[in-house]
């Protein structure tokens, strides 16, 4: 059901994310001010400020007046009607700029803005620091910018702060990871489709770039994109308007887009599996994010944070953790870098006792 809402508002126009659970939902509004939230459980919605829709199993008025009670903006019962989800959701988005003035006007401010204590760039070596001045320079402007580094480094953290700091700060950041859809399926997911496109189209859909109109596109792993789709990309870049797969006219966007790749994309070039006139359009600005093993430095900075952090999700009193044992992070390789390290410092929070000692991340590492 949230998968199929999910499809149903983007085909209206709306950028959604998806929660499996109360946690998880909390992180994502940490780091993105939603304008309204859709919960089976008034219960369980994120102390955001963020309006909520309930939208639950129990069709009793004790179950609805409760919801209301606890500040839901209304009570929806399954299966949902999705006129009466979309009125509804359209009458809160719009009354908040007149019918709950108190409560959205501080909501409101928070739009411009990501969560600068959880999305925060962490560390203060030579290799980070220059990444945060180089999203300072270029964010203000429209350049395109091609990001590059290893996975796990924190590619699309770059991306949501350069959209933070720029002009469209306050419209869509929409994400889009290019190696996860099948080849056949990019297209549609880039550029929406028309109903009866092919087999599976049974209703029209916007595309992603019409989803981020207005605002930014980040699409990640953009090496692994077939070259189809570069060309058609290529294209929307070329003219500002994309056309729907099955559609012969043009929707013109109003779109900045932000690349992220692990691979080399010369070497792809000469592969011959990368286009270089697309090269040249997205890698206008080019950021590389080091490894963690470049930064080795910045790794007491980061285990700090994320304990905190972890400890503040998980509602855990906060631990302390020995000096060797920042020393022993300290020399491990990460691989898989800064999400390896926020994995393994989780694991020692799960594991642990009150102070993470040496013998713990021997033992556990």
């Amino acid at each position: 059901m949230r998968n199929t809402l999910r499809e149903r508002l983007e085909f209206e126009g709306f950028s959604t994310e998806a929660a499996e659970d109360p946690v998880s939902a909390d992180e994502l509004c940490r780091r993105i001010p939603f304008d309204v939230i859709i919960s089976d459980s008034g219960y369980g919605t994120p102390p955001s400020g963020t309006p909520f829709i309930v939208v639950s199993n129990d069709s009793t008025i004790e179950s609805a007046i409760d919801a209301v009670k606890h500040g839901a903006e209304d009570f929806l019962t399954k299966p949902v009607d999705m006129n009466r989800l979309l009125t509804s959701i359209r009458h809160v988005v719009d009354s908040s700029d007149g019918e709950h003035p108190a409560r959205r006007a501080p909501q409101r401010t928070r739009r411009a803005k990501i969560d600068t204590e959880a999305c925060r760039i962490v560390g203060s070596s030579p290799e980070i620091t220059h990444v945060r001045t180089l999203i300072d320079k270029v964010a203000p402007s429209e350049a395109r910018v091609l990001i590059t580094g290893e996975n796990g480094t924190g590619k699309e953290l770059v991306a949501r702060w350069l959209h933070a700091k720029s002009a469209r700060a306050g419209a869509p950041f929409v994400e889009v990871n290019c190696a996860a859809i099948p080849s056949e399926l990019i297209e549609s997911e880039l550029f929406g489709h028309e109903r009866g496109a092919f087999t599976s189209a049974i209703k029209q859909r916007k595309g992603k770039f019409e989803q981020a109109n207005g605002g930014t596109l980040f699409m990640d792993e953009i090496g692994d994109m077939s070259l189809s789709a570069q060309a058609k990309v290529l294209r929307a870049l070329q003219e500002s308007r994309i056309s729907r797969v099955g559609s012969d006219k043009d929707v013109e966007v109003d779109v900045r887009v932000i690349a992220a790749t692990n691979k080399n994309l010369r070497d792809e070039i000469a592969k011959g599996n990368f286009r270089e006139d697309l090269y040249h359009r997205i890698g206008v600005i080019i950021i590389k994010v080091p490894a963690l093993r470049d930064r080795a430095a910045d790794i007491p900075e980061l285990v700090e944070h994320f304990i905190e952090r972890i400890c503040e999700e998980y509602r855990l009193p906060s631990k302390s953790i020995a000096p060797q044992a920042v020393a022993e992070l300290s020399a491990m390789p990460w691989s898989g870098n800064i999400r390896e390290l926020r994995n393994v410092i989780e694991r020692l929070i799960v594991l642990s006792g009150d102070t993470i000692t040496l013998d713990d991340v021997r033992r556990y590492c």
